[in-house]
């Protein structure tokens, strides 16, 4: 590290220390989301027993996709106003919102009452992701984003770690409630910094106009090369394109990018197919298959724990060898561990294939949304995420339900696994569909604006 004439610290030339600042700040916001996602799957063995509700499978499941068209509405109309008002600003919206309606949840005397919480939680924990992914997207190195996005998206599992553990500690001794009251735990523990320390979109306040706001903090952070960096300059459009000029969601669907955007709303709908199956029903799952409570919630807590771990060694092959090579694998890998679950094998080995699900599921998710950022340029990045996870979320509302109707129809427990092995192999065929960005096209390096580095790097 050295300083600069204005006294700012570079750092190293690929993790200046205002990567480092917004990968923490919004990574601390996806482990919350996380958690907030997770802790349903946990607590549904309970809410199955609560007294009164009278809940079956097929009405948990429901329960469970209500919080996820919540999550849907969100990641579309967040992303896309993240564009318009501000990316720090909806970041943090989302967290204070995500976060007060968690801890309702607790209150809930009703199927009915639990059910509105969690939709309405779920439309500020859909618009964390998008907007945290374009913040970090801009304020990362590309010779580094699929390693940054992978440490962002560990983020979840780790929320599903810390749900997983605090299940397994607070549910044998405490009400379920108390899962969701911690879900207050993130106003105390990161909103203060986001209001104090996060730095706004430096590509938002160029577009907007707010040059003044935009030099203060490249001086700050000590960004000095405009056409360097990325985020202040406008986008170089290569000529025969349509999208320069273009509203960010028009920009998406341009004839340009149409193919692409595609082939990754497909992509992510069936990732999350995926993800929440999984999070959603494997506890349930495994104790159908004959394992006790603790162990089918430790199953869980392995799951995202191989998500954390997998996904930031693999993250480091995607950085070298590109992101259409391992996501296509990462994909197989996913369907591969799920067909293993189906098969009456050791109790280590199925530990091991979680632990491969874990990897595949939510590893191809963080490298889909890393190959996201590349394509598209800075100026509709939060537009890409907010449409990409939204569509997204298809998938993850089609997963509860049915595989809950699979459960309450008393078919074998494998049919469950089965239903989640034909996505990995789906899309593990798409990625190959995806065709290359305009700017690689044109002789521009092949992942826009995005791509060029930040201040003082090469």
């Amino acid at each position: 590290m050295h300083e600069d004439s204005r006294g700012g610290s570079r750092g190293n030339a690929t993790w200046p220390p205002v990567t480092l600042l917004v990968l923490a700040i919004c990574g601390i916001t996806v482990t919350a989301d996380g958690y907030d996602v997770v802790v349903y799957g946990a607590v549904i063995p309970s809410l199955l027993h609560e007294p009164g509700w009278h809940l079956t499978p097929a009405d948990a499941g429901l329960i469970g996709s209500i919080a996820l068209v919540g999550m849907l509405i969100g990641a579309t109309t967040v992303g896309t106003l993240t564009d318009t008002v501000g990316r720090r600003r909806m970041l943090i919206g989302c967290l204070i919102w995500f976060s007060v309606m968690t801890g309702l949840c607790a209150t809930a005397t009703s199927p009915e009452v639990f059910g509105l919480f969690r939709f309405l939680a779920g439309l500020g924990l859909g618009g964390v992701l998008p907007t945290a992914s374009a913040l970090v997207g801009e304020y990362s190195h590309p010779k580094t984003r699929n390693l940054v996005f992978a440490i962002l998206f560990s983020g979840f599992p780790l929320g599903g770690i810390i749900a997983a553990l605090t299940g397994i500690f607070v549910l044998p001794r405490f009400a379920w409630q108390v899962m969701f009251l911690v879900g207050l735990l993130p106003l105390l523990l990161v909103l203060p910094l986001a209001i104090r320390s996060l730095p706004e979109s430096i590509a938002f306040l160029r577009v907007k106009g707010r040059n003044a706001e935009a030099d203060a903090i490249a001086d700050r952070w000590s960004i000095t090369s405009e056409d360097a960096q990325g985020v202040p300059t406008p986008e170089r459009t290569p000529s025969g394109t349509d999208s320069g000029n273009m509203s960010p969601v028009r920009t998406l669907f341009s004839r340009s990018y149409v193919v692409a955007t595609a082939c990754f709303l497909a992509m992510t709908c069936l990732c999350l197919f995926m993800i929440y199956g999984f999070n959603t029903w494997l506890p349930e799952i495994m104790r159908r298959a004959g394992y006790s409570a603790g162990s089918s919630l430790g199953f869980l807590l392995v799951f995202n724990i191989g998500a954390v771990v997998g996904t930031l060694v693999i993250s480091l092959a995607a950085d070298r060898f590109g992101s259409k090579p391992i996501i296509t694998t990462t994909y197989l890998v996913s369907s591969v561990a799920v067909i293993l679950l189906s098969l009456r094998l050791p109790t280590t080995v199925l530990y091991a294939a979680v632990a491969l699900g874990g990897v595949g599921a939510m590893g191809t998710q963080s490298f889909v949304l890393a190959y996201v950022s590349k394509h598209y340029p800075a100026r509709v990045g939060a537009t890409a995420m907010g449409w990409t996870l939204g569509f997204g979320r298809l998938g993850s509302m089609l997963a509860p339900p049915l595989l809950g109707l699979i459960i309450g129809a008393g078919l074998a427990f494998q049919w469950n696994f089965y239903a989640l092995a034909v996505p990995g192999v789906l899309g593990a065929l798409l990625v190959g569909l995806v065709p290359r960005t305009p700017q690689a096209a044109a002789g521009y390096g092949g992942v826009g604006e995005t791509a060029r580095p930040l201040a003082g790097q090469t």
